[in-house]
């Protein structure tokens, strides 16, 4: 039987949802942290303090709130871009041929305003559950899964609303995707030509660690405006600028406000991703590109 080049394995469309799935499972409770982080105005807590918080005031529990939105998330957002990227990708290579960077950044933004569009109703409703703790108890909307927060959005704001931040979170998803996929794919095929590493998991695990790095460092001021505008009330925020406006009145750090649990969400989620990723395409025994 002739030898398998594994390291021109190509994803099935549905690897990478379902690798964003299972690590949005591991990494929720910093995410919701981040957002709570992020909707504070003027806020002095920092991560371990409000972590604490959520924990005295809702249980361990706590932390998972608004679960089933994040999962919902990746099975839509993830499994878009992921399906679109390595789609194109596998017909760009199927003659043996190698992506230069730019296609890869310009493949990876196309797939990541593609998910975040399509994603967009599912990250609304994520937003809402996890912040709808520090509500008061007469506010709050009480979401019982994301399903059923997509169906009230839909029937009591409108359609039109679920989308609401559709813009910004397509955006944003650009910069995340050409961080995460373009930039893994990069580095990773220069880790391999350098000599020091061959295709297993220090590798996945480099590529990956250093694909989280930059996409913190790019999405971070775009994810705090998407996160205040998903959660605002209606009228709040006239458009971007106006949310941009608000949010500089601390300052140009309150850009990065939740910067470090943003890096410690989005670091370990797309380890994770990449290395779930990976193991899922070696064990489903994907076909190598021809």
């Amino acid at each position: 039987m002739a030898q398998v080049d594994k390291t021109k394995r190509i994803g099935r469309w549905y690897f990478g949802g379902i690798a964003s799935a299972m690590a949005a499972c591991c990494t929720h409770p910093l995410d919701l942290l981040k957002v709570h982080l992020q909707t504070q105005q003027g806020g002095k807590i920092g991560l371990l303090q409000m972590g604490v918080r959520v924990v005295k005031n809702n249980g361990i529990l706590g932390l998972y709130n608004g679960l089933s939105a994040s999962v919902c998330r990746q099975l839509t957002y993830s499994m878009t871009r992921f399906a679109i990227y390595e789609t194109v990708k596998k017909q760009l290579t199927k003659d043996g041929g190698v992506m230069p960077f730019y296609q890869k950044v310009g493949v990876a933004a196309i797939a990541g305003a593609s998910g975040g569009f399509v994603g967009t109703p599912a990250d609304l409703v994520n937003v809402r559950m996890q912040n709808d703790i520090k509500l008061p108890k007469e506010e709050r909307r009480n979401y019982k899964h994301a399903i059923d927060g997509i169906y009230r959005v839909v029937r009591y704001e409108g359609p039109t609303k679920a989308f609401n931040g559709a813009t910004m979170a397509s955006s944003r998803a650009v910069l995340v995707t050409v961080g995460q996929l373009a930039c893994y794919d990069q580095l990773k095929a220069m880790l391999l030509t350098s000599g020091f590493f061959v295709d297993n998991m220090n590798l996945h695990l480099t590529s990956s660690t250093l694909a989280g790095m930059i996409a913190t460092l790019l999405t971070q001021p775009l994810d705090v405006m998407k996160t205040r505008m998903m959660n605002a009330p209606p009228g709040t925020y006239k458009s971007i600028m106006s949310c941009a406006v608000e949010i500089g009145k601390n300052g140009p750090m309150g850009f990065f406000k939740g910067f470090v649990p943003a890096f410690v969400r989005l670091g370990p989620h797309t380890v994770l991703t990449f290395l779930f990723f990976e193991q899922i395409r070696q064990n489903m025994g994907d076909d190598p590109v021809s």
